[in-house]
């Protein structure tokens, strides 16, 4: 358990959220490709994630703008809402269910490139990012 802990830590404070990512404010997309998709995605599926923010549902909702035909998301949707509507925090998650609804874990996705119009992970991970820092549900 320590030492994901801090292998985590050494990824960054704000990279992995439930259905989402962080910002680029300092990094590229391929730094964010490497730490979600090749770093903690290639953990034990059933690591648990705790992120430090509650954007779940936000990013839950962009999630489904880019892939409307995904049941898992509209699954989490109804679970976060549950939560929530209880005054329930939607942390934790799991690196497997991250990789069945979190976009910026699934840009090797066809249906995710698609929505982005490349056919590249990290060109798809720069173009998703971008929309998302201007998306409004």
């Amino acid at each position: 358990m320590a030492s994901y802990f801090m292998y985590l830590q050494s990824i960054s404070c704000d990279t992995l959220f439930i259905a989402g990512c962080g910002k680029f404010f300092e990094g590229t997309a391929e730094q964010m490709y490497s730490a979600l998709v090749e770093k903690l995605g290639g953990l034990p599926d059933n690591t648990r994630v705790f992120c430090g923010h509650e954007y779940t549902l936000q990013n839950l909702k962009f999630a489904r703008h880019v892939e409307k035909d995904n049941q898992e998301i509209l699954k989490k949707i109804e679970h976060a809402n549950e939560l929530r509507n209880k005054n329930l925090p939607t942390v934790p998650s799991t690196i497997g269910d991250e990789k069945k609804y979190n976009p910026f874990m699934r840009v090797m996705m066809g249906e995710v490139q698609s929505h982005a119009s490349c056919s590249d992970p990290i060109a798809t991970m720069q173009s998703i990012r971008k929309e998302k820092d201007n998306f409004r549900a």
